[in-house]
This record gives structure tokens, sequence and C-alpha cells, in this order.
């Protein structure tokens, strides 16, 4: 008796070994949801949406009405999807991947920094309060105000490439980059076209 080795086992044509069933791929329902009266499937780019949108409403950033809202969904399809069971592992994986990632804590701060203003403001107005701390409080409503512009006139854009050729020798580019104009691109397009 010879010694088989998985892979590399050479049939003997002579005797064929008997045939057996197929393995019987079945295809699931389960792994779909149903939204807006339309099966979605989990792995789809709109199941995907859905399942992050879950994960969202799992962290508490977004709430079930908002949830239902943004998904048209029913009251009673509703209890239908809290028992879709392929859909909760896809959003406890999706929970798993955002707090890993830092995701969930990201936007959890971005929504609770939405109410920092308010709080600043009342701050701000508030006479009894040190003169200190309504001086803060401006300074931090200015710069949240400022959001974008942190970047002075003088602060440009530059390239520097430096290219050592060997034997002391160098190319050195050191440029200011042009901010690209629509109309800019649009003729470098056409000139390399002709």
């Amino acid at each position: 008796m010879t010694e088989s080795i998985p892979g590399f086992n050479i049939p003997d044509l002579d005797n064929p070994p008997p045939l057996s069933k197929p393995a019987r791929v079945t295809k699931t329902n389960d792994a779909v949801v149903i939204l807006r009266g339309v099966s979605v499937p989990l792995n789809s780019d709109v199941g995907c949406a859905f399942t992050a949108d879950c994960a969202r409403n799992r962290e508490r950033i977004f709430s079930d009405a908002q949830l239902q809202e943004k998904y048209d969904i029913a009251p009673n399809d509703w209890d239908d999807i809290i028992k879709n069971k392929p859909l909760r592992l896809a959003i406890s994986r999706e929970c798993e991947r955002r707090m890993l990632n830092g995701d969930g804590a990201r936007e959890a701060a971005a929504k609770e920094f939405t109410a920092a203003p308010e709080v600043l403001g009342s701050i701000l107005r508030d006479n009894k309060a040190s003169p200190r701390h309504r001086i803060e409080a401006s300074k931090e409503l200015r710069a949240t105000a400022n959001v974008g512009a942190e970047k002075s006139a003088d602060d440009v854009d530059r390239v520097h490439i430096v290219i050592n050729l060997g034997a002391d020798q160098r190319l050195e580019f050191n440029k200011q980059v042009a901010p690209i104009q629509p109309n800019d691109a649009r003729e470098n397009f056409d000139a390399k076209n002709e």
C-alpha cells in the first residue's frame, strides 16, 4: 500500500472512486433586511450602511426614531429587524470594528461637542462668572467659529524635492504650489489631448 499525500494523489483511471452526492449549497434569506418593503442583502452597500447606522444606534449616537425615520421602518417591521440574528451579528462586528479603529469614540465626541458652544455661551453671558472664565469661553467660541480658518495667508503649500545625483551633485526644487482653478484644469486637459 502506498502512502497518499493529500493534493498529490493521482487518481486511478481504471477504478474511479464512487460518486458521492455534491455538497448542497443553500442560499439563506436570513442575511437580508427588509427596508422600505425591499429585501436588502446585508453585504450590499445599503445593507452595510444600515448596519453601520444600527451600530451607531447601539452606541447611542443615533436614536431608534432617527434610524426608523432615515430608513422608513414601520413599527411592525422594527420587531422583525430586532429578531434578525445575522443582522445582530453584523452589528456586533461593526461595533467592534468601530471601537478598535476609534470611529465610535470620534463620532460620540463630535456629538457631545455640539453642546459646547451653548455651554460656552452661557459662561460668556454669566455676569457672576469669573472674568477669566468668560475670556476663556470667548476664546474657545472664537476658535470653534473659525474651524478650518487656522491656515494664515503667510502659510502656503510648498513642494520641496531634493534629488541626490551622487558625487556631491544634487537637484533641489523648492516651489510654492499654485492652487488649481477649475478652468485651468480643463485647459490643461484639452492641451494634453490635442
